[in-house]
């Protein structure tokens, strides 16, 4: 099977869920075919409360380029520190089970986490997933842009230490309950 035309994943769900798992990575660049993911976190909901975390910086074969650490933090001594992929794909699996995946743009995780599951481990990411971009766009058309840190910065959510994983996670999740928030004030059904 060729995994980038072939992708098996799960659905993508337009509904606000009270369990599940946001997920963020960060990577050394934007195709997953060139790239490699440097580190993953994910957070667990259990009606909408966080429940339990899981983050770990991954290893590359490659260089961590400056361009990267300058908009991660992540240095290249940093993710050469961090655990062989297929650990850190492993313990990440585990960790996900068989939630509904939230994310920002969620596709991009999605796949990279796709195509490195099924490459490196054989098993195929097939977990449902939720987009907050897709509510963004939906609830706030005026602005600008759809960013997630425009977005928190909308909703007055700390935006410090974005672009790494795990605090992608938290605004990604603090996005989410704005925006359910907001579809609920509405009264506006997904």
């Amino acid at each position: 099977m060729d995994v980038f035309n072939a992708r098996k994943k799960g659905k993508s769900l337009m509904l606000f869920p009270e369990d599940y798992t946001v997920v963020d990575i960060e990577t050394t660049g934007l195709y997953s075919g060139e790239s490699e993911i440097i580190e993953i976190s994910a957070l667990r909901y259990r009606a909408r409360r966080l429940t339990d975390s899981f983050s770990t910086l991954v290893r590359p074969q490659n260089p961590v380029s400056a361009f990267i650490t300058e908009l991660t933090g992540i240095t290249d001594e940093m993710a050469r520190g961090g655990a062989e992929p297929e650990q850190a794909l492993r313990a990440f699996r585990k960790f996900a089970g068989g939630d509904i995946i939230v994310g920002y743009n969620v596709n991009f995780d999605v796949n990279f986490l796709y195509d490195a599951l099924y490459s490196r481990l054989g098993e195929v990411f097939d977990n449902d997933f939720v987009d907050v971009l897709r509510f963004a766009r939906r609830l706030l058309p005026a602005l600008s842009n759809h960013r997630q840190t425009t977005v928190a910065g909308f909703f007055g959510i700390d935006v410090a230490g974005a672009h790494r994983a795990e605090k992608d996670c938290l605004i990604c999740a603090a996005c989410l309950e704005r925006l359910r928030a907001m579809a609920d004030e509405k009264k506006i059904q997904f």
